[in-house]
C-alpha cells in the first residue's frame, strides 16, 4: 500500500556505521516507491557494512563518500547536495556521528553536510544498548533536540550484539511514516487505520505439576514482529503473548498469557476485530490432570503415567465464529515436511482465510532464530516468500494485509 505524500521529494541520506545500515537498503526502497527522488551519503563506518553499489543500485544515483574527492566536489559539492534536498535524514545514526553533529564537528563529508544544512534533518539513532543508556550520548541526543533536529526511535528489542533493550534502529516503514510527517504533501491516512487486529505469539506452557510443563519451541520472534508491523500501519493491536524474553513492541496492547486456555480466552475477550493472525505456538496437548505437588521419582524405575488431552483449537475456533467473524484470519503452518501439502490441508481444515507455512525442521534455525522462510497460502494459490529476517516477513504480512482492506 503506497502513498504519494513523497511524491517529488528529494531526500538526502546519510548512511553512518552500525549493522543497522542494512535497514537503510530497504528505506532507499520504501522512498523510491512513494515517489521521491534519493540521493545518498556513505560514511566510512557506513560502507563496512552496506556497499556503494547496492547503495547506488537501489537510489538509481552517484554515492558520495569523500569530502576531498575533486570529482564530487567541482560537480556536486557538499553545499548543493544539502541546498537540492527537501529534508537530510540520518539512519542509521550511530554514536559516533551524533556526538559529532552535537559537537558541531566537521571532519568527513556527512558531518560537514550537517554542519552547513539548513534543511530539516531527521536522526534515526542505533547502537548497543549500553552505548545508547550512556549520559554522553543521552547529552548529545538532548543537544540534536535543542537545535530542532528531529528523532525517531531507538526502538526496543533484540540487538546485534545479543543483548535486549533500547538501541534498535527504527523499521524502515516508521521513518517513512516519519519524513511524510515532517516534509510530506497532505500525509495520508496509515492504510490500516481503523482496523484492529489480535496477534497470537510465542509458545504455550501447560503444566504437569508445579515445576514441569509441556510445550513448543517458540520465541515469540515472528508473532512480535508481526505486531509491531500491523501497528505501524495504523492498526489498533492486541497481541495474546505466551511466556517470552522479548521486549513487547511498540504501539501495542499486551496480554501475556500461559496456557492454551488462556490465551484463546485472551482472543474471546479482545473481540470484535478484523484481523486475527494466529502466530503462536501452541501446545496441542495438555495433562488431563495438573499434580498439586512436583511429582517424585519412586524408586520403580518407571515414569509417571501422564494422560493427554487436546487443547481447544484457537485458529479454527475463531475462524467457524457464528457471528462476528473477524475479516481475515490467517494461521500459521510450522511443518517439518510437505510443507505447502501440510498447510492447504491446514487452510481447508480450520476455515481460516490465510495460512503462512515454514519449514521448522531440525537444521533450518527457524524456531528462536532471527530469518524465515515463508509461503502464503490462500484461495487464489501458493506465494512462495524468499528468506528473509522475521522483521522483514513481518513487514511484507503487514503490507500484504493492507493490500487486502485496500481492494475492498
Amino acid at each position: 500500500m503506497q502513498t504519494d505524500g513523497l511524491s517529488g521529494k528529494h531526500i538526502l541520506l546519510i548512511i553512518s556505521g552500525g549493522i543497522a545500515a542494512y535497514k537503510s537498503l530497504d528505506l532507499i526502497r520504501r522512498l523510491k516507491e512513494r515517489g521521491a527522488g534519493v540521493r545518498c551519503v556513505l560514511t566510512a563506518g557506513g560502507a563496512q557494512f552496506v556497499t556503494p553499489l547496492s547503495v547506488a543500485a537501489l537510489s538509481e544515483e552517484a554515492v558520495f563518500q569523500d569530502l576531498f574527492s575533486l570529482k564530487d566536489e567541482s560537480e556536486m559539492g557538499h553545499i548543493r547536495l544539502s541546498r537540492e534536498a527537501d529534508v537530510l535524514v540520518v539512519a542509521p545514526a550511530s554514536a559516533d556521528l551524533m556526538a559529532k553533529m552535537a559537537a558541531g564537528l566537521a571532519d568527513d563529508l556527512a558531518s560537514t553536510i550537517l554542519l552547513a544544512t539548513d534543511k530539516p534533518v531527521l536522526f534515526a539513532p542505533a547502537m548497543n544498548t549500553r552505548m545508547w543508556d550512556h549520559p554522553a550520548t543521552r547529552r548529545n541526543f538532548q543537544t540534536l533536540l535543542d537545535d530542532g533536529l528531529t528523532a525517531i526511535g531507538p526502538g526496543q528489542g533484540d540487538l546485534a550484539c545479543g543483548e535486549v533493550g533500547a538501541g534498535r534502529m527504527s523499521e524502515p516503514l516508521e521513518i517513512v511514516a516519519a519524513i511524510e510527517a515532517l516534509i510530506g504533501d497532505a500525509a495520508p491516512e496509515l492504510p490500516l487505520q481503523g482496523r484492529k487486529a489480535i496477534v497470537t505469539s510465542g509458545p504455550t506452557h501447560e503444566a504437569i505439576d508445579p515445576v514441569r510443563y509441556l510445550a513448543n519451541r517458540s520465541s515469540g520472534k515472528q508473532g512480535h514482529a508481526i505486531a509491531g508491523a500491523l501497528a505501524r500501519l495504523g492498526a489498533e493491536v492486541v497481541l495474546v503473548a505466551g511466556p517470552n524474553n522479548l521486549a513487547d513492541p511498540g504501539g501495542v496492547t499486551v496480554r501475556a498469557i500461559e496456557s492454551a486456555a488462556q490465551m484463546l480466552a485472551a482472543c474471546e475477550a479482545a473481540l470484535p476485530a478484523d484481523i486475527v493472525v494466529c502466530a503462536a505456538a501452541v501446545a496441542d496437548w495438555r495433562v488431563a490432570g495438573e499434580a498439586q505437588q512436583k511429582m517424585k521419582k519412586d524408586g520403580s524405575g518407571q515414569p509417571p503415567a501422564l494422560a493427554l488431552v487436546e487443547n481447544p483449537d484457537i485458529l479454527k475456533t475463531i475462524s467457524h465464529l457464528n457471528g462476528g467473524r473477524p475479516e481475515l484470519v490467517i494461521g500459521f503452518a510450522a511443518e517439518t515436511e510437505k510443507v505447502v501439502q501440510h498447510a492447504q490441508s491446514k487452510l481447508t481444515r480450520k476455515g481460516c482465510d490465510w495460512i503462512v507455512a515454514n519449514d521448522v525442521g531440525a537444521g533450518t534455525g527457524v524456531m528462536g532464530g532471527d530469518d524465515n522462510t515463508v509461503h502464503l497460502i490462500t484461495a487464489q494459490g501458493v506465494e512462495d516468500w524468499p528468506t528473509m529476517a522475521k522483521d522483514a516477513v513481518a513487514v511484507t504480512l503487514a503490507e500484504r494485509i493492507a493490500d487486502h482492506f485496500g481492494s475492498e
